[in-house]
């Protein structure tokens, strides 16, 4: 069982309440950090609220959708921490996750179908670091941000 801090806007609200309802039903804790509603919002609040409770391990890992993935990862990977990667299918998600230890996933609702998304998702979760050779590398990227 994960703790899975999740965030979107109004472009990925759709499917944040349904990967919501997926990775209960998988007998994960979900915690929502917003939107609430599809009504228009600013991305990076979301972003750094998922962000936040990852690097303070509040969460286990985040999940975050937006439209394309990209603001929410972007914006994600400012904090120092946070290792953002924007997933659009099943190995992307394994690599992320095998190479480079990603702690928040990013998905975009325009760019996906709810199937795959799912399909994403389990994979990031289910997929664990490698180490070895990678630490080095993401010790390496902690160095840039002062981690």
């Amino acid at each position: 069982m994960m703790k899975i801090a999740f965030g979107s806007d109004h472009a990925g609200f759709q499917y944040k309440e349904a990967l919501i309802r997926y990775v209960t039903e998988a007998g994960h804790v979900a915690q929502d950090y917003g939107t609430y509603s599809p009504d228009s919002v600013d991305y990076p609040d979301f972003a750094v609220a998922v962000g936040n409770a990852v690097a303070q391990q509040e969460a286990d890992v985040g999940i975050l959708i937006c439209g394309s993935g990209i603001g929410v990862s972007i914006t994600a990977n400012k904090i120092a921490g946070v290792r953002a990667a924007n997933c659009l299918t099943v190995e992307m998600a394994r690599l992320a996750r095998q190479h480079n230890n990603a702690n928040v996933l990013t998905l975009g609702e325009r760019l996906l179908s709810l199937e795959l998304a799912q399909a994403v998702v389990q994979a990031f979760l289910e997929t664990p670091f490698e180490g070895g050779r990678h630490q080095r590398r993401v010790e390496k990227i902690h160095a840039l941000t002062g981690c």
